[in-house]
C-alpha cells in the first residue's frame, strides 16, 4: 500500500473494530490489517492513547492460566465513532471527487488539459 495511515485514520479504524465487540491486542491487529498495513508496535500506543481519551477502557481476562488484556469501547468512543464515521464518508468523497478520471478542459494555450 502506497498511502501511510495517519494518527486520526488509525484511531478511527480501532474504535470501528471496537464498536460491537471487545478485543485484545492480536485480535484488534488482525481485524485492522484487513484494512492498513500495520503491526502490534503501532497498534498499542494508538491503544494507550484512546484509553487517555476516555475512548477505551481496559480490562484483564484469564485465559488459558495467562492474563489478556482486552479493550473495550466507551459511551465517549461510540459517539467519537459516529463522528469519525462521517467525517471519513466526507472525506473519502470529496478524495474520490478528485482522484476520479477527469474531463480533459482546454488550457489557456489552447491544448488540453487534465488541471482543474
Amino acid at each position: 500500500m502506497i498511502f501511510q495511515a495517519n494518527a486520526s485514520i488509525l484511531d478511527a479504524c480501532v474504535l470501528s473494530a471496537l464498536r460491537y465487540d471487545d478485543a485484545y491486542g492480536y485480535v484488534l491487529t488482525q481485524k485492522i490489517r484487513e484494512a492498513l498495513e500495520i503491526s502490534e508496535s503501532t497498534l498499542y500506543p494508538v491503544l494507550r492513547r484512546l484509553q487517555k481519551t476516555g475512548f477505551l477502557r481496559v480490562y484483564d481476562e484469564n485465559f488459558g492460566g495467562r492474563n489478556r488484556r482486552y479493550y473495550s469501547i466507551t459511551g465517549e468512543g461510540l459517539e467519537q465513532d459516529k463522528l469519525n464515521q462521517a467525517a471519513w464518508q466526507e472525506f473519502k468523497s470529496r478524495v474520490d471527487k478528485f482522484i476520479a478520471v477527469q474531463k480533459p478542459t482546454k488550457s489557456a494555450k489552447g491544448g488540453e488539459s487534465n488541471d482543474q
